[in-house]
């Protein structure tokens, strides 16, 4: 009994369906395997103990061998180095032996190019070790990815290509695809990554002289060669600052998702990643959009002691320079390398920013010299930011300064305290780092402003203004009152009441002093509101 030579195992298995269910039942016994091409005979046992696995069931013959076994022999096939294994297997049933060809080939390293960009996998068209003759027709050709048949959208969205030629079937893949995976390596303590993927090349051909088709499948990992990928120290940090509150602002990166930061080495200690969080310097992971790559950003402030300080007074500039070394290792293998860095900043000396202030009858008027120097903060006036808008109406610029000028009864202002003639109105205004809202420089300014609170009129009449103080931030100046409490202000704000009332009403009372009538009236709060003025106004007024 004889069969025809079996090209692949995977079709051998289909072939020998009806020959080995015959042949277990008949009794026959697989006895042993010869190796082309150097005819080396081994039995099942002998095979065995040399690596291989052979096995048989009634419809399955298997036989799987290391691409480097000693049986194995590279062939070059259309410019391809391609790795062999052929054999016959006998089977034999007392006076009966019969034989079972089979050939399997696979592409070795060899078959595969690379770029930084691009792999390219040649597979001979015409793989000869698998074909009784020349004339064939190509039936199929499909490509996967781990085993998967990737269909023409899935491989159009991966960036993914075959090509197929006279000779070659030529498979393109990016590196960095989809569908693959990056591996960080340490090489002499310097940061490398392959990029690792498994394409599946699946192949369905006629002989025209057998009428036979073949299949034929491979699954072929590709791992690229070491890239190098120093990683880089990026340095963020602001210069245009004042110096006790800058701050260094650094990026380690760029780095695969294996590698971790443990511990940072300064030139007085080492410190973990948690002890440098406690310590204020913020160590953050950040990771890409795709979440494929990570880097590691930090804040070292300038007056941690970490940082070395250097005063050159003769050029005018302070340089902050700090010295580090990453320690970060590799995960699952634990491999540990150190990135090491030194930065700088150099500074101006800017001297702080000088602030004066005086005041006429109607405003407050507050200048900010800022020395020769580019300003570098921005301004709070009251509780309100300096802006464009404001700045239009209340500020007047010089070549190194600028003043501010506030009616003294500007809501940027508040009253301290009220008499019968005067008020006294405070403004005050704060120089903030625009980096941290940090004070740079406060200043205020309080005066006394000439005001007539309280008026007497010929007609009998009586006008009075109750301004807030802000002793009292709690009161709504519209629920004061006069001695009446039906007489409430004729006008009100969050700031203001004013009354309007004739002499003889609202609870006002008269008394003479030496030929002078004086009328008197009290503003205060309901006493249903429990809430008492610290100081009352009181309206007088003489008449002869």
């Amino acid at each position: 009994m004889a069969l025809n030579n079996v090209r692949l195992l995977t079709i051998l298995f289909n072939s020998c369906f009806h020959f080995l269910r015959q042949a277990v039942a008949s009794g026959y016994k697989m006895t042993a395997v010869v190796f082309s091409p150097s005819k080396n005979v081994m039995n099942v046992d002998e095979v065995q103990r040399k690596g291989y696995a052979i096995a048989n069931t009634p419809t399955r013959l298997v036989l799987r061998s290391p691409h480097n076994a000693e049986e194995t022999y590279l062939q070059n096939v259309a410019g391809v180095p391609m790795r062999v294994l052929s054999t016959s297997t006998f089977f034999e049933q007392k006076w009966l032996v019969t034989r079972v060809d089979a050939t399997a080939v696979c592409p070795t390293p060899e078959a595969v190019a690379f770029t930084p960009e691009v792999i390219t996998w040649y597979m001979p068209k015409h793989i000869d070790p698998l074909f009784s003759s020349d004339a064939f027709t190509m039936l199929e050709v499909y490509m996967g990815i781990d085993a998967k048949r990737l269909d023409t959208e899935e491989m159009a969205a991966r960036n993914y290509s075959v090509l197929v030629t006279e000779a070659h079937i030529i498979v393109e893949i990016p590196v960095g695809a989809v569908g693959g995976y990056f591996k960080s390596h340490i090489q002499d303590d310097q940061y490398f990554v392959t990029y690792t993927i498994e394409p599946m090349l699946e192949l369905l051909w006629i002989e025209e002289v057998a009428h036979e088709n073949t299949s034929y499948k491979v699954l072929f990992p590709i791992t690229t060669p070491p890239m190098a990928r120093p990683p880089q120290v990026r340095n963020y940090t602001p210069l245009d600052t004042v110096p006790e509150q800058a701050v260094f602002v650094l990026e380690l990166g760029t780095f695969n998702l294996d590698v971790e930061l443990l511990n940072i080495t300064f030139p007085t200690m080492v410190l973990t990643v948690a002890e440098c969080n406690a310590r204020g310097f913020n160590v953050q992971e950040q990771r890409s959009p795709d979440n494929t790559l990570k880097t590691f950003r930090m804040e070292v402030p300038f007056s941690d002691p970490v940082v070395f300080k250097e005063r050159r007074a003769e050029q005018g500039v302070t340089t902050f320079t700090l010295q580090l070394i990453y320690g970060l290792v590799i995960f699952p293998e634990y491999a540990p390398f150190s990135h090491s860095a030194v930065v700088d900043a150099v500074l101006l000396d800017i001297g702080m920013p000088l602030v004066t202030g005086n005041c006429d009858q109607e405003n407050f008027h507050i200048t900010v010299d800022y020395r020769n120097q580019e300003p570098f903060f921005v301004v709070l006036v009251g509780k309100r930011l300096l802006n464009h808008e404001f700045a239009q109406q209340y500020l007047t610029e010089g070549d190194t300064d600028f003043t501010i000028t506030l009616p003294f009864s500007s809501p940027d202002a508040v009253f301290e305290s009220v008499h019968s003639s005067s008020v006294r109105s405070r403004l005050d205004v704060a120089l903030l780092n625009p980096y941290n809202n940090m004070t740079i420089k406060y200043f205020s300014l309080a005066c006394s402003f000439l005001k007539t609170l309280t008026e007497c009129f010929s007609n009998g009449t009586m006008t009075a203004l109750a301004v807030k103080v802000e002793s009292a931030p709690g009161l709504n100046p519209g629920q004061l009152t006069l001695s009446d409490p039906a007489c409430g202000p004729t006008y009100s704000d969050d700031r203001f009441a004013y009354f309007h009332f004739t002499v003889n009403s609202c609870g006002t009372t008269r008394k003479f002093i030496n030929n002078v009538m004086l009328y008197e009236n009290e503003i205060s709060l309901p006493d249903e509101l429990e809430v008492k003025l610290n100081a009352t106004t009181s309206s007088e007024e003489e008449y002869q």
